[in-house]
């Protein structure tokens, strides 16, 4: 008698390869998502003897699914311009947290929730690491990344300065010139500088840096520094041979701290900031490092993850996107909603800085595809249904024999 198990299996095979490819080609479309793939096996065979030359004679018993598989191959990045979207070029996953616990995804289709943290569409924070005073944090653990507008960027005085200019050499004895640059002190306010040359003997200039009387309280200009430059007949510095350090602000009248800055004469090539030439004075650049309390304007991700907030006073680092690796990615478990979950076959996640540990690189601002090949499935598609129709013709040759042998007996 024919054995309906046999199609039966085969019919339950096929229906599933057909719901996986079904699944495929519904995430066609899906951000992030990981085709599928469904491997069938045979079962187990029964022996009912043995050929004259010793060979065993041997009835199948069907066909079973062997495996579910993902394929984890990249997919295709395109940009989109939005700063909270990522794609991972190469292996890992993005690590956020949800109930308690840690989940993985390739979806990198993030928003910035009300309170300024960068998460999942549906509100699972983003994990990664953060930074104190624009310096991240690799041993601190993962955290929540904060992207937020509403974040603030302390002011800080400044240490270093330098001007670019070029004092005339045709002036006359006792002629001075005079410049302003803004600094900033330790509670982000301005106040101006005032550079003072004069000029003493021929390549020869003395040099004041004062500051108002109203900023220290004072009823006159207060001097910060005095000093000569010494000029060789080319227009070059000579004099002094380093830098003007340790320049003292105290006694500020709106209450902030005492600070040092230097006064920067030299490049890093060793060339002079200041020339002397006949030429009108024209100071022609300057900079300096402090600046005052700014706010979150917007930021940028790095390839490796680093969040770089521009800040209206500056930049500063606000933290670092983290990625996660596994020992055998087949074992991952998808928990819907492009997530992944490790079990004991995946292993413990390895989490870590992206572009390291065989861990891929990021893109900012793009989104990693769905790696789906609408034409390989069609294929599959015409062979599961193939495959499921010749089952189903299989059982109906197996029920008329069966009311053949029935019908013997009549």
């Amino acid at each position: 008698m024919p054995v309906f198990s046999i199609p039966l299996s085969g019919l339950t095979a096929s229906s599933t390869a057909l719901s996986t490819i079904a699944n495929n080609l519904a995430n066609l479309n899906t951000v992030g998502y990981k085709q599928m793939r469904v491997t069938f096996r045979d079962l187990f065979y029964q022996t009912v003897g043995s050929s004259g030359s010793g060979n065993p004679l041997q009835i199948g018993a069907g066909t079973g699914v062997g495996s579910i598989s993902s394929n984890f191959s990249g997919g295709t990045v395109e940009p989109t311009g939005v700063p909270s979207d990522l794609a991972i070029n190469g292996e890992g996953f993005f690590v956020v947290q949800r109930d308690g616990g840690l989940q993985f995804t390739r979806a990198g289709n993030f928003t910035v929730n009300d309170e300024g943290f960068l998460t999942t569409e549906d509100g699972a924070p983003v994990l990664g690491y953060g930074a104190i005073d624009g310096v991240i944090n690799v041993n601190g653990g993962l955290a929540p990344l904060q992207v937020g507008k509403g974040q603030m960027n302390a002011p800080t005085a400044t240490s270093l300065l330098h001007l670019k200019a070029n004092l005339d050499a045709t002036a006359t004895v006792g002629k001075t010139f005079t410049t302003p640059v803004t600094i900033y002190d330790s509670l982000g306010a301005s106040h101006v500088l005032t550079f003072e040359f004069t000029k003493t003997d021929a390549n020869t200039w003395d040099y004041r840096l004062t500051l108002p009387g109203a900023d220290t309280g004072a009823a006159t200009p207060t001097t910060l520094s005095t000093g000569t430059l010494e000029f060789n007949g080319g227009g070059d510095l000579i004099s002094p041979a380093g830098n003007v350090a340790d320049i003292d602000i105290t006694g500020l009248a709106n209450g902030a701290s005492d600070f040092q800055f230097t006064w920067n004469l030299r490049d890093a090539n060793n060339g002079g900031y200041l020339t002397q030439t006949a030429s009108t004075f024209s100071p022609s650049a300057t900079y300096q490092d402090g600046y005052g309390p700014g706010a979150l304007l917007d930021f940028a991700i790095g390839t490796d993850g680093t969040i770089q907030g521009a800040f209206n006073n500056g930049a500063k680092v606000l933290g670092q996107v983290a990625l996660a690796n596994f020992a055998n990615q087949q074992g991952l478990q998808r928990d819907g909603r492009n997530m992944f979950s490790s079990t004991l076959s995946s292993g413990a996640a390895v989490i870590g800085i992206p572009g390291t540990g065989g861990r891929g690189t990021l893109s900012g601002g793009a989104l990693e595809l769905s790696n789906v090949d609408i034409a390989q499935e069609f294929a599959k598609l015409i062979m599961a249904q193939r495959g499921f129709q010749a089952n189903a013709r299989a059982i109906t040759t197996f029920d008329e024999i069966t009311q053949e042998t029935i019908n013997l007996k009549r």
